[in-house]
């Protein structure tokens, strides 16, 4: 027997809701901690890094050359750090994974990102050989054979003039926060801070709260409006792009537990969609735009790389149209909006993690 039209719809209408709630599952224990792309660094013109370069940096890494055994910068350095390609900074190896070859060039036996390298076969010198190179700068590195230690069984042996030492002490304040949490767990003290602050906006303050203040290695959450023009600015002010504020989250965390790198790659651009300016599902006004409000120049460095990480990445089908402005004086919200759908569950939210 058929159903009534009218049933009929109303059955499909159910149907979408259950769907669109199981797509919108805002549980955080399903993201991946780490990110999940490869990070993309900048590139230089053969004249600037002609000027950038020593001699022997840019014969070996832009000329395939190979410097001397034994008498390079680390074939023999023990210090805790990573290293970097020294055209572009992006991370290669690290000295968790170094050993001594023997050989008299820095030897290790797995990369530090699999995706920064890329391998190509080198038939010169009358035999065949696995080059190594960077994937973004396209640095000659050295090269790749089957005879090292442990479980991989590999040794990248690699030119000391490609590379860039950036000692564990001084990973936070390079750039390379990242990296931290895997050297503090094994016990090696690094530079990041006890403490460290991140001003995000990326929509209605309740919903990102409640994703934000969740994650592992956030220590406190408030919400707040900065950004604007207008002093102590009420929640009334923010309506119809009144103050020029945006709604914003001022998140507290510890960087020896969770990188800022990883917090804006791995959740911040993953609760919200950064390519609606100004806009964040029915919610419309600036004061819902998406914005990283960087608190000093480290973070800045940051926030660009993973705004080009995830542009280049191809999750979003549309550029992101996220501002990264310098962070100016943050207004707490008035109390009622403080961990809004703690008080309220089933409140309103148009945040999750896709």
């Amino acid at each position: 027997m058929r159903r009534p039209w009218h049933l009929l719809i109303l059955l499909l209408v159910v149907s979408v809701g259950y769907a669109c709630l199981a797509s919108c599952d805002n549980n955080p224990k399903t993201v991946n901690q780490m990110n999940e792309q490869a990070t993309v660094y900048p590139t230089a013109s053969a004249d600037q890094l002609k000027k950038k370069l020593t001699p022997e940096q840019f014969r070996v890494t832009q000329q395939c050359g190979t410097e001397p055994p034994f008498n390079n910068a680390y074939w023999n350095n023990h210090a805790p750090g990573i290293y970097v390609d020294v055209v572009s900074g992006e991370a290669l190896f690290s000295s968790q994974h170094k050993f001594d070859s023997g050989t008299g060039w820095p030897s290790f036996s797995r990369p530090l990102e699999a995706d920064h390298l890329v391998k190509k076969t080198d038939t010169s010198h009358g035999m065949q050989r696995t080059e190594v190179r960077s994937r973004h700068a396209d640095s000659h590195l050295g090269h790749l054979f089957d005879d090292g230690p442990g479980e991989t069984g590999q040794r990248y042996c690699i030119n000391s003039a490609a590379l860039r030492f950036i000692p564990a002490g001084q990973l936070w304040s390079e750039g390379y926060g990242r990296y931290v949490p895997d050297f503090e767990a094994a016990g090696v003290t690094t530079d990041a801070p006890a403490q460290e602050t991140a001003l995000l906006a990326g929509g209605c303050f309740w919903g990102m709260q409640e994703i934000l203040r969740t994650i592992p290695g956030v220590i406190a959450t408030q919400v707040g409006y900065t950004g604007g023009h207008l002093k102590n600015p009420r929640y009334e002010d923010t309506h119809d792009s009144k103050s020029g504020h945006a709604e914003s989250v001022e998140v507290v965390f510890d960087p020896r537990k969770l990188s800022y790198e990883e917090l804006l790659q791995s959740w911040f651009f993953r609760m919200h969609d950064p390519t609606t300016k100004d806009r964040q599902g029915n919610d419309r006004g600036s004061q819902y735009r998406s914005a990283i409000f960087y608190t000093n120049s480290v973070q800045k460095q940051v926030a660009e790389r993973v705004k080009r990480t995830v542009d280049a990445s191809g999750r979003w089908k549309a550029p992101l149209v996220t501002e990264i402005t310098k962070a100016d004086t943050f207004y707490r919200a008035e109390d009622y909006h403080q961990d809004y759908l703690q008080k309220n569950p089933g409140g309103y939210t148009c945040h999750y993690l896709r």
